[in-house]
């Protein structure tokens, strides 16, 4: 249990979170990193307790998926997977690789709430960008904050304290939604809450956790965010971080019976949706027109979760034709 929580740990901060906290980072590089860690801290802490306390701390998207009473070792298969896709900066989901382990059958309605998000991300950031971006990203790119001129646009007061908000709700909204990605591997002993002291070692090396990758700046997935237009400057960070955080929060409730709320999905199809939409965007409404290298780098990042999936697929047949594990989730 401890082993599989402290993997699956170690990879999902590695990979799931720079997809939160990667324009925070990104925008804030030359603030101290234990400054950043201590912000992001305090809410994972606080998002944590409260769970804990309420009795809740995976926030229901475990309710649907029939936990086993014991683990075996192949379940440490998907985060030992997840460390090693990480390295080579591919920013595949967790909770495919790791929920669909436990829970093969939820793999489908999974996928569709996954895509579904994919797709309203996508569109969503690609109607905003066509909108501001005449407004907002061609000025953020020619008056740089260090360069005020006494407007609002380059008023570096208000939008880093406008882009810190944006990212405490867009952090606190992943890690109601990603969580059970870690902690189904502490809950897999037939109760429905963790002792205190499990609680406070698993908040410990949370905590430790991801004060080591913002010590080391991201990692490889970071990357994925520095290629996108202008994502360094904390104004439009401000609103990738705001437009995540919002469709997190939509896929929270089952709205209009077109998804399972509580059913868990994959945050990195969202994220990579919001970057497609916004990047092509912004590209066309500055140069009006899409050159084929950003259609193709668009595609690339589609590619790499695509991949993922079919890993995630993969493992779960290997795991049932090898031990047959999970076949009943």
């Amino acid at each position: 249990m401890w082993l599989g929580f402290f993997m699956a740990a170690y990879s999902v901060v590695g990979n799931d979170v720079i997809q939160t906290l990667g324009t925070f980072l990104s925008s804030n590089e030359k603030k101290p990193w234990y400054v950043l860690w201590g912000y992001a801290g305090s809410i994972l802490a606080a998002v944590l307790i409260y769970g804990f306390m309420a009795g809740d701390i995976d926030y229901g998207r475990l309710d649907k998926i029939n936990l086993p009473d014991t683990l075996s070792a192949w379940y440490l298969l998907p985060p030992f997977v997840l460390l090693i896709i990480t390295r080579f900066g591919i920013p595949v989901s967790t909770t495919f690789l790791i929920i669909t382990f436990f829970a093969p059958k939820a793999l489908g309605p999974m996928v569709q709430k996954s895509v579904m998000g994919y797709l309203i991300a996508f569109a969503a950031a690609a109607f905003i960008y066509t909108l501001i971006t005449r407004i907002t990203e061609k000025r953020f790119i020619e008056q740089p904050l260090d360069k005020p001129d006494g407007t609002l646009w380059t008023n570096k007061t208000f939008w880093t304290t406008a882009q810190w908000l944006s990212t405490g709700f867009l952090w606190s909204q992943w890690l109601t939604q990603d969580l059970a990605n870690i902690y189904v591997y502490l809950l897999s002993d037939g109760t429905d809450n963790l002792s205190t002291m499990g609680f406070v070692a698993s908040l410990a090396i949370f905590l430790g956790l991801l004060g080591y990758i913002f010590y080391s700046k991201g990692g490889a997935i970071q990357e994925i965010v520095k290629a996108k237009t202008n994502t360094a400057d904390i104004r439009a960070a401000t609103f990738v971080d705001l437009i995540y955080g919002v469709v997190l929060y939509i896929f929270k409730y089952n709205a209009l019976g077109l998804w399972e709320g509580k059913l868990p999905m994959s945050t990195t199809w969202v994220f990579i949706g919001l970057l497609a939409g916004r990047e092509l965007a912004i590209r066309y409404r500055l140069d009006n027109k899409l050159e084929k290298h950003e259609i193709t780098g668009v595609a690339k990042d589609l590619a790499k979760v695509v991949f993922g999936l079919a890993v995630s697929v993969a493992l779960v047949l290997l795991m049932q034709a090898v031990s047959g594990v999970g076949a009943a989730g």
